[in-house]
């Protein structure tokens, strides 16, 4: 841990400081463009989840199982590998979005099935009374009702989400984790460990921190709303 205390190991750091700026850079775009990825697919199968169809449940409770109950490194280095033989590969920022995405999409699914089956029964009724259809009675009586449900666990998930880009280490990606571990190990650059991944730490934690924070006060500001409404 001698490098904790070494000037010369924090001047290396803030000389290439430029590294880490990249990698964090890398993670916030992988990690923005997999929730656009995650929220459309939450979407798509939230909604088939609580459609109760036999059909649409079906498929949704396979894609969320399979998903949620293997690693999300095997799924990872699964389509790394299954793009790159296939002569498909769009580089590993694509594959960590992808395979970010379709992981995320399936806990983002699972929040939103139980955002709506929170809504009681009657307002789906009287949608149905008022005329409204499947996608109507969704858009404009259901999911609105449902986003204060909805809204802090797909917060927290989006966390798990940030977190998980460090999975990219392991197909040699460009995020954070990874061009520390470059950085640590490189000829020119290596061996300042301790100071390194402290950065790398701080980084992850200035950008989860806030909302996690944010996920925590929401919830708590939720149920305080309830607790007014009852009394």
């Amino acid at each position: 841990m001698s490098g904790l205390f070494s000037s010369r190991a924090w001047e290396k750091i803030w000389i290439y400081r430029g590294t880490f700026l990249l990698g964090l850079c890398n993670t916030v775009k992988t990690a923005g463009a997999a929730l656009v990825l995650s929220l459309v697919l939450g979407i798509i199968f939230g909604l088939m989840g609580s459609s109760g169809k036999k059909l649409p449940v079906f498929l949704s409770r396979i894609y969320v199982e399979a998903i949620q109950n293997t690693p999300v490194l095997l799924q990872m280095c699964f389509l790394y590998y299954a793009l790159a033989f296939s002569g498909h590969s769009q580089g590993i920022i694509f594959t960590g979005i992808l395979a970010l995405g379709i992981y995320t999409g399936a806990y983002m699914a699972e929040v939103i099935r139980a955002g709506i089956e929170s809504i009681p029964k009657g307002q789906f009724e009287a949608a149905q009374a008022q005329g409204f259809g499947y996608f109507g009675k969704m858009v404009y009586i259901i999911l609105p009702q449902s986003i204060k449900v909805i809204l802090p666990p797909m917060v927290n998930t989006i966390v798990n989400m940030i977190k998980n880009t460090s999975c990219l280490y392991i197909v040699g990606g460009a995020d954070l984790l990874s061009l520390t571990y470059s950085f640590v190990t490189g000829e020119n650059t290596g061996g300042s460990y301790a100071p390194a991944y402290i950065v790398c730490g701080a980084m992850f934690f200035l950008l989860c921190f806030p909302l996690s924070t944010l996920a925590t006060m929401w919830e708590r500001s939720l149920k305080l709303r309830d607790r007014k409404a009852v009394v």
